[in-house]
């Protein structure tokens, strides 16, 4: 019953009626709320580590009662101690301490022995344990304690001859429960029941034994409560954090490329470390851009951090421009607390439409293959080339000629930006141009140089043809590739200069804004005009190709709707395109034709019938290859195609005379060995099977079975059509 009164004192202040401002922080330990981005989300608060102190230092009262100690005396035995404690900052509720206490044993009244009097004592220790404390809520809180000591026991009372024999050696251990209630962040009071064990190491062994202790202490806790608005940590100093117009069309580079840099500086008298920033605009990115993790910002210094902007496909729907603000927020711990600033910044967020001209190759990011509006529209207008497409012509270039004209017939026109045209826009990077999209210059019909630039490799992009944009003093324009080898130029046209080389492959530059005025090859000379004006000043000339440049900017983001086009004629523009084509291949073939005319030799009027039959021009072709054989009637490459060109016109008698006589110029030379007599071989069988002179056309498929398997395996229905019947006549 003696210790009634004290814990009828711990009942009370149990009762004590908490403030609001306590209610709400209870409260608060059952959910935190953050709200971010429009969006709440509810969490558990880990309050040993919200409410950890770094150090605390009290003052514990008990009074001990022995348990397994028999002595007929009665005494009071008080235990007073001083205890610093330490928390992990890792594992806050594991806490090791260390202190200083006295024990007083005094006799609660005499007796006839004097015993009592004499044994009183006092114990001087020191101790250091460890305590398990966990926080159910920011007031409440309970563990376990272990701790080891040792001591100086001192008798005073104990008169003998020996003066040393009046103090002993004492060990002491103990482990207990205790419960704490925090009147505040910095005070708390706790109950601590325990079970100590003392031994004494001397002879004085009268209160060795295992003693019951109950009693209360007092602790202070150093640091700041973090719900104190005052207790907000301000370690980091901003500098100026100013952002320039950003763009919707840039979505993509702005995740790997800085918008802006920021300056942090550590005004602490001590580093602070753990450094995260943050970059977060509401509504337009689903989480925080990270821009840096810091380990350590030392006291005074200074870092500077690029920040990055991961904004996500909300941006695309932007019209105009939209002002924003922006948080950047940085976390970091300074001397163990956790510390958190917010800077705000205020911008201009342009449409996908807008851009400046610091780098050419932003035009990458209007060029949208993927578009199914494009898709569609570039396949009405392969598809209504089809029946004029020309075999023999580079299939690349036929494509960059179809689009031309493509877009020609629906009524397409340039037209120059009249607010900011683009060679204004090119000289002044701060200037903001307007790149219309693809398909809003498609449903429109007009647009100035960077519109159609981007439309055209746009349409020749959906359809598998590489792209590039060449850019010049004040101007913009397409190239397609045409993947011909350098050396095969005359396949293109004859004047090399009307190709650009890049990568050994033949580029064909096409000035788009001449479309609606001037026909395919005219701006396909300007466009290549326009590029060789530079050859001695290159550096005002620059060569993009598409794909690269869209590894840095990648196309914008479209919200697909049918633009309800209409696509034109197709017998029109199938005439647009056969009449453009004929041109073309006209052009090449005159070349040659005044080249064999030049040289007026066998060899370059064969070549000119071989160049004349790639394009399926066989009258002009078998007049070229009669011309080398007027120059030479026994020259084999020009009889051997001239043959080809009968069996290709259907001829096959006129066509097997000459098959034969090629045939006996090699057998008089016994040139029976070489792949050319092979073909020769073919052709008589091939030539005989259209005859439908089968036994003949069988017996050279023998023939051929012998000299060249291979190149038989190539025509199947002579094999089956016939060696079969050869066999089965010899069988």
């Amino acid at each position: 019953m003696k210790h009634m009164p004290f814990i009828v004192f711990l009942v009370l202040i149990s009762l004590t009626p908490v403030s609001a401002q306590e209610t709400d922080q209870v409260q608060e330990a059952v959910q935190a709320q953050e709200t971010f981005s429009g969006v709440t989300r509810t969490y558990g608060i880990d309050y040993n580590e919200k409410y950890r102190s770094p150090f605390s230092i009290g003052l514990e009262y008990q009074s001990l009662s022995p348990v397994t100690i028999s002595y007929e005396e009665e005494y009071r035995i008080n235990d007073f101690r001083l205890k610093g404690v330490y928390s992990f900052k890792s594992l806050p509720q594991l806490q090791p301490y260390a202190g200083l206490g006295i024990k007083l044993m005094s006799p609660l009244k005499a007796v006839e022995s004097g015993d009592a009097e004499r044994f009183a004592n006092n114990t001087f220790y020191g101790f250091a344990g460890i305590s398990y404390v966990h926080k159910f809520n920011k007031q409440f809180e309970a563990g376990g304690d272990l701790y080891l000591g040792i001591g100086q026991s001192v008798f005073p009372n104990i008169d003998l001859i020996d003066e040393e024999s009046r103090g002993a050696v004492e060990f002491i251990s103990g482990a207990g429960v205790r419960g704490a209630f925090n009147i505040s962040y910095n005070f708390s009071l706790n109950v601590t029941p325990s079970l100590m064990y003392s031994r004494s190491l001397s002879p004085l062994e009268r209160f060795n034994g295992f003693y019951f202790g109950l009693g209360f202490g007092v602790a202070y806790r150093v640091g700041t409560d973090p719900d104190d608005p005052r207790a907000e940590i301000r370690s980091i100093r901003f500098g100026e954090f100013d952002l320039p117009p950003l763009f919707a069309s840039m979505q993509s580079f702005y995740s790997k490329n800085a918008i802006g840099q920021i300056e942090l500086t550590n005004i602490e008298k001590f580093p602070i470390y753990d450094v995260n920033v943050n970059f977060m605009q509401a509504g337009y990115m689903d989480a925080p851009t990270k821009a840096a993790a810091i380990d350590e910002i030392p006291s005074g210094e200074t870092v500077t951090l690029d920040i990055y902007a991961a904004y996500n496909q909300e941006v695309f729907s932007i019209e105009g421009i939209a002002p924003l603000t922006a948080e950047l927020s940085v976390s970091y711990t300074a001397r163990g607390n956790a510390g958190s600033q917010i800077q705000t910044v205020s911008y201009d967020l342009h449409d996908k439409e807008a851009l400046t001209w610091d780098d050419d190759k932003k035009m990458a990011a209007y060029i949208t293959p993927s578009d199914s509006a494009l898709r569609n529209y570039a396949s009405f207008v392969r598809q209504s080339a089809r029946d004029v497409l020309n075999p023999g012509l580079n299939e690349a270039f036929q494509a960059g000629l179809q689009i031309y004209y493509g877009l020609t017939e629906i009524g397409c026109i340039y037209q120059k930006d009249p607010t900011t045209p683009f060679d204004a826009a090119q000289e002044n990077p701060l200037v903001i141009d307007k790149v219309s999209l693809p398909r809003s210059t498609l449903k429109r019909g007009t647009g100035d140089c960077d519109d159609l630039t981007a439309l055209y490799c746009s349409l020749l992009e959906s359809v598998g043809i590489e792209t590039a944009f060449i850019t010049t003093p004040g101007h913009i324009y397409a190239a397609f590739n045409t993947k011909e080898q350098v050396r095969n130029y005359q396949q293109i046209h004859p004047d090399k200069s009307r190709t650009i080389t890049i990568d050994d492959e033949l580029w064909v530059p096409v000035e788009i804004t001449l479309i609606g005025t001037l026909g395919f090859d005219q701006a396909w000379k300007v466009g290549a005009d326009e590029f060789s004006k530079y050859d001695d000043d290159i550096e005002k000339r620059a060569f993009y190709r598409t794909r690269d440049a869209q590894q840095i900017y990648r196309p914008v983001g479209l919200k697909e709707t049918d633009l309800g086009l209409q696509y034109g004629e197709r017998a029109t523009l199938a005439r647009s395109v056969n009449q453009a084509t004929k041109d073309h291949v006209n052009t090449i073939i005159a070349h040659y034709d005044q080249v064999a005319r030049e040289k007026d030799s066998k060899s370059g009027y064969n070549t000119l019938g071989t160049i004349c039959t790639q394009f399926g021009e066989y009258n002009r072709a078998e007049q070229a290859f009669n011309y080398a054989l007027a120059l030479d009637r026994n020259y084999l490459p020009s009889k051997m195609n001239l043959a080809n060109i009968m069996f290709l016109k259907g001829q096959y008698q006129n066509a097997l005379r000459l098959y034969h006589s090629v045939e006996q110029d090699y057998l008089s030379r016994s040139r029976t060995s070489s792949a050319a007599f092979s073909r020769v071989i073919l052709s008589l069988s091939r030539c005989y099977y259209e005859l439908q002179n089968f036994d003949q056309a069988a017996e050279y498929a023998g023939q051929l079975q012998e000299l060249n398997p291979a190149l038989l395996q190539e025509y199947p229905y002579l094999i089956r059509d016939g060696v079969s019947e050869a066999a089965g006549e010899s069988r």
